[in-house]
């Protein structure tokens, strides 16, 4: 399989993602949302020794031709493009089913017709919403505790519905709460460093109480190569996690140690997630990664996230990488 279409290759996950496949040899697509700037996203920023190494597809993964026009000639698809910030969700849901549920329907039918000989479908650890049990299997009950949430559950449910009915040689990859250079700063992790960086004493939050199970961005990635690569886990939903709980307030002290930076954390109500929508507790277990893909965490365990947040703030504290967000504002 050695011509791969990417979609979401403009985000956060997929630039890197693209950069990773390109370094192993594989012919790259990568499908772009387009824009009147003719901007590739981070694809614009990647190293000067990638330019020209991939190429460009701009479109829309909610219009069903593009989508088909952008596979042909590719072998596999890993599936990417999604709209993902929750607060978002929450005032625009109409187009998180025409993105995440309609824009998947788009990449399955065409993949269908295509013969694509593997998909890797991203879905999301949100699906779980509040852990019930823990560590959180794949059997975990899913619960759409936001109108994204909810959306990644109908598009997973879509994706295996395509195995199950067609055949469709699909992988549902579930990665946890990945971070890393070049995440958006409407997640939690960013936007404590752009406020550190940026001189703040007093670091803006929500609930500081939840946890999570961070996954570094080079985790997730070899996470993705390792689904592409292998000939198992057809019709499987995976995590990709790193097997270690912690709270966003242990989190932020943490960043705040790697920086070497005294701070407060102040409540901002408008942070704060609706009651019933909050997922309060996530902690993945990775053991079916292990098993079907050979896959483990390089960044897991405390120290694997120290490490990881450590080079997280080293890009954001670069001048041409800091200058880019925007640390007064709540970015939903």
């Amino acid at each position: 399989m050695n011509a791969v279409l990417v979609t979401g290759a403009d985000g956060f996950i997929g630039s890197h993602l693209v950069e990773r496949l390109v370094q192993l040899g594989y012919k790259v697509r990568a499908f772009v949302h387009y824009n009147s700037f003719n901007s590739w996203g981070w694809l614009d920023q990647c190293p000067a020794e990638m330019k020209g190494q991939f190429e460009v597809f701009s479109g829309d993964i909610r219009d069903p031709h593009g989508v088909k026009t952008a596979m042909q000639g590719c072998d596999a698809v890993l599936h990417l493009a999604a709209l993902i910030a929750i607060p978002y969700s929450y005032h625009s849901p109409d187009t998180y089913v025409d993105t995440n549920i309609k824009g998947t329907l788009n990449v399955l039918q065409a993949a269908r017709e295509l013969g694509i000989k593997r998909l890797v479908h991203t879905s999301t650890s949100e699906v779980y919403g509040t852990a019930r049990f823990v560590p959180i299997t794949e059997a975990h009950p899913l619960q759409g505790q936001s109108p994204y949430s909810a959306s990644k559950i109908a598009a997973d449910q879509m994706a295996y519905s395509f195995y199950a009915s067609f055949g469709l040689p699909v992988v549902i990859a579930r990665p946890f709460n990945t971070y890393g250079p070049r995440q958006s700063a409407r997640a939690v992790i960013p936007t404590i460093i752009a406020q550190i960086a940026n001189g703040k004493k007093q670091i803006s939050l929500g609930a500081v109480s939840p946890t999570r199970d961070f996954n570094f961005v080079q985790d997730t990635v070899n996470g993705f190569i390792a689904a592409l690569e292998s000939d198992r886990g057809i019709g499987e939903v995976v995590n990709f996690g790193s097997n270690f709980e912690v709270s966003i307030g242990d989190t932020a002290r943490l960043i705040a140690e790697a920086m070497n930076a005294e701070v407060e954390i102040v409540t901002d109500e408008n942070r704060l997630r609706p009651a019933n929508s909050e997922v309060e507790r996530l902690w993945a277990d990775n053991t079916k990664a292990l098993e079907l893909f050979g896959w483990a965490p390089a960044y897991g365990g405390r120290d694997g996230l120290k490490r990881g947040l450590a080079e997280t703030a080293a890009w954001f504290l670069r001048p041409e990488n800091l200058r880019g967000y925007k640390a007064d504002i709540y970015n939903i």
